[in-house]
C-alpha cells in the first residue's frame, strides 16, 4: 500500500524494492560492508501482485562480523520494524 491508500502496481512495487535495495547498498557501503549478492529476488518479483523481496545473499565470516559491528555501532536494538 502507498501512503495515499491505493495499492501499488506490480511495476511500482518492483521500483520501490529497487530503491530500497539501493538505499541499503549505500548504507552498507558507508559502513564499510559489501554484500556481493544483494539484489532483488527474481521469483518474488513475478505475477500480478509481486512481493518484491530483497535478497541479501550469503557472505563470508569477515563480512558477517563487519555487518554486526556496523549495526552495533549504530545502536541497533534487535527490535523488528
Amino acid at each position: 500500500m502507498t501512503t495515499a491508500g491505493r495499492r501499488q502496481t506490480a511495476a511500482e512495487k518492483i521500483r520501490d524494492a529497487e530503491s530500497a535495495r539501493d538505499e541499503l547498498a549505500d548504507a552498507l557501503k558507508a559502513a564499510g560492508v559489501s554484500l556481493p549478492s544483494l539484489g532483488l529476488d527474481g521469483p518474488s518479483c513475478t505475477g500480478p501482485d509481486p512481493l518484491a523481496l530483497i535478497e541479501l545473499g550469503r557472505c563470508n565470516i569477515a563480512t558477517a562480523r563487519a555487518l554486526a559491528a556496523a549495526l552495533r555501532a549504530n545502536g541497533a536494538t534487535g527490535a523488528e520494524r
